[in-house]
């Protein structure tokens, strides 16, 4: 009788901690000081070196040489300074002493130099190294990279993670593994990968924190690609940081008192571009056509509430080379002109129309597919975009994909039209992944003229001389019109609970080392 008493009373007992919750002091700090960010996409991969996208849920996992500072100018980072040597074609840089990566092991220049080496090898964004011939250590913390001609974007390149180090020191004999066993040296360090779901970080005690210590004490991603479900989410309290909030909810999550909307000018360029080696974009004049056709305005207005800026030249303004001049020139030769975009199909042989009133030539009906990504805003903008090119006989039909599948196929030349966007600091993005000699992964245009131009400029020292290049390289651009800028998006971010929270006002990325929740 009195085993069975004290049964039910070990019962009781486990219902009653049960409800009030029995956890230690520790893990219910844990968990009041855990950041939970909701995003739409998940990244390929979190190995630097391996992935040919970067975003919140991998960028902190690094610390880069180089950095920007609030006004956009470059100083130094991992660095403390950078020798030039004669022409150019050498520099030796002189690292922080006592910067470790994740692992415990220095961030030292023998890491550099294998770091480097790896991402040269194999990254598919090596180029934006330029041609290294070679890299030499001088001492432990100084080290020497020799070009075979000049490469200028390196600085403005190494304040990316694309070319932050890695540790090496965690790969496999065959140089990979980085996933099971993620190593950097950034402010967030990777505890675990749950695939379709999130990823989850610890602040890293070694980084150079503003308050002496995080003020957090985890962070977790979660990829929700459904709007409704990450707003839901959002103001229920399961989510702490909402990126790229969906538009229609800004003003909404506006009157709520406990709820803080920042905003960052944007740098990321959304564009419509397509396959240029398909044979229905052969011709200059349905290339032209199809610019005329498109009415960025509506697409701003009808998708993202007037957040975005329309973009007409082929750099967004936070690029270094961004021209006024030629954004000038391009808005003047493709503002919406229907009517013009019509009689330039008819030039090219488009002339007769089908039951459907879609354009026909030689029996064949100008019908094409449109590839988009699972960001329910993208594809509205796809579908507004369907709508205007019908108005010209266009028909497009929309496929939506993921964005690893756009990331992988695009290459290989599967698509025929793609909404996608880009985003780089520098000019030399029209060289190494839009408009390169053999790098136009996304566009396949292929421009003799333009290669010269760019491959000049990535080599040009002066920084007036390459502006000018540049300037040359998107005049042939903008009559060309090989793809169609579109619009540049605000950087949109809700944020509750914090005490501190920063944005970097130059890319919008999340300044870790200063934030800190409410206690």
């Amino acid at each position: 009788m009195k085993k069975k008493q004290l049964g039910l009373f070990g019962l009781f007992l486990l219902l009653i901690l049960a409800l009030f919750g029995c956890t230690d002091s520790n893990e219910s700090e844990g968990d009041a000081r855990e950041i939970v960010v909701g995003l739409v996409s998940e990244p390929d991969s979190v190995d630097i070196h391996r992935t040919s996208s970067t975003g919140e849920a991998n960028i902190a996992l690094y610390d880069t040489l180089l950095k920007l500072d609030d006004d956009g100018n470059i100083i130094p980072n991992l660095i403390t300074d950078y020798e030039i040597i004669g022409d150019g074609k050498e520099v030796i840089f002189n690292l922080k002493e006592g910067q470790k990566f994740h692992s415990g092991k220095p961030v030292d220049a023998e890491a550099i130099k294998l770091s480097l080496e790896r991402l040269v090898a194999s990254s598919p964004f090596s180029t934006n190294a330029g041609e290294i011939d070679k890299i030499e250590v001088l001492s432990d913390y100084s080290f020497k990279i020799t070009w075979v001609n000049q490469f200028a974007p390196f600085f403005i390149n190494a304040t990316t993670a694309f070319l932050a180090p890695i540790d090496v020191s965690v790969l496999d004999e065959d140089g990979e593994g980085f996933e099971e066993n993620p190593s950097g040296s950034g402010p967030l360090k990777l505890t675990k990968i749950n695939r379709g779901d999130s990823l989850i970080y610890e602040p890293y005690t070694d980084y150079d924190w503003d308050n002496g210590e995080a003020g957090f004490d985890s962070v977790k991603f979660r990829f929700i690609p459904d709007e409704e479900t990450r707003i839901l989410e959002f103001k229920k309290g399961n989510i702490d940081v909402l990126l790229n909030v969906p538009y229609q909810h800004i003003a909404d999550l506006e009157k709520d008192d406990a709820v803080t909307i920042e905003r960052v000018p944007g740098d990321v360029l959304s564009y419509l571009g397509w396959n240029n080696k398909h044979p229905l974009f052969q011709d200059k004049k349905v290339r032209q056509a199809i610019a005329m056709a498109i009415d960025r305005d509506s697409i701003i207005d009808n998708t993202f509430n007037g957040e975005a800026t329309a973009v007409f030249g082929p750099l967004p303004k936070a690029a270094f080379g961004y021209s006024q001049t030629i954004e000038t020139k391009a808005q003047d030769k493709y503002a919406l002109n229907v009517e013009g975009a019509k009689k330039l199909l008819a030039e090219a042989g488009w002339t007769d129309t089908n039951s459907e009133g879609v354009l026909t030539k030689n029996g064949e009906a100008f019908v094409v597919d449109l590839w988009v990504d699972d960001d329910p805003a993208n594809q509205r903008a796809a579908q507004i975009i369907q709508s205007q090119l019908m108005e010209i006989g266009i028909k497009i039909n929309i496929s939506v994909k993921e964005s690893a599948t756009i990331i992988e196929q695009t290459p290989k030349g599967a698509h025929q039209m793609l909404l996608w966007s880009f985003g780089w600091p520098d000019a030399d993005v029209l060289n190494f992944l839009l408009f390169g000699k053999d790098k136009s992964t996304r566009l396949h245009y292929e421009n003799e003229a333009v290669y010269s131009i760019l491959d000049k400029a990535a080599i040009e020292m002066d920084q007036d001389a390459r502006l000018k290049l540049y300037e040359d390289a998107m005049e042939i651009l903008v009559e060309e019109s090989p793809f169609v800028p579109l619009y540049v998006k605000e950087n949109i971010t809700a944020v509750r609970n914090f005490e501190e929270f920063k944005l970097h006002p130059i890319d919008g990325s999340i300044e870790w080392e200063s934030v800190k929740v409410k206690e």
